[in-house]
């Protein structure tokens, strides 16, 4: 049977496929009968048992197609983080680092946050979130989800 790896969780190995009758089946690591790692969106082929994906092999690529595992329609990561809330936390309250606190930066957040204390820092840290602003505001949606996904 055909289908599309719905998940894998990355501590165990243990997976999700989602089979073209409209099932899922879950998989373990040794299910995987292919060099490499499973990755969510990738077609596979593999031999249902019950509720369980057995002898998992990727679909073969055309050439000159991306694989779906990283094709750039592949299914992202929805991220709960807002880049228009972030780049208005950039520009109004950057210099304390109150947008990187928001994005999951709490190590970029405490530095700007201590630079904000003495003017000097405040002439770093002011024109860092104006850019953090303008950067945020240009990211495509897709790659904000992805890199600030929780």
């Amino acid at each position: 049977m055909r289908g599309q790896i719905l998940g894998v969780d990355r501590r165990t190995g243990d997976g999700l496929v989602a089979g073209d009758d409209g099932r899922r089946y879950t998989f373990r690591p040794d299910d995987w009968a292919h060099s490499g790692e499973p990755a969510i969106g990738l077609h596979v082929d593999f031999d249902p048992i019950d509720s369980r994906a057995q002898s998992i092999f990727p679909m073969p690529v055309a050439p000159g197609s991306v694989p779906a595992a990283v094709s750039p329609a592949a299914p992202t990561t929805a991220s709960d983080r807002n880049k228009i809330i972030a780049a208005l936390l950039a520009f109004f309250l950057g210099t304390l680092g109150i947008h990187r606190f928001y994005l999951g930066r709490n190590g970029s957040g405490i530095a700007m946050l201590v630079l904000s204390i003495t003017i000097v820092g405040l002439l770093v840290s002011a024109p860092w979130a104006l850019i953090d602003a303008v950067r945020y505001l240009v990211m495509p949606d897709e790659e904000f989800a992805r890199r600030y996904a929780r």
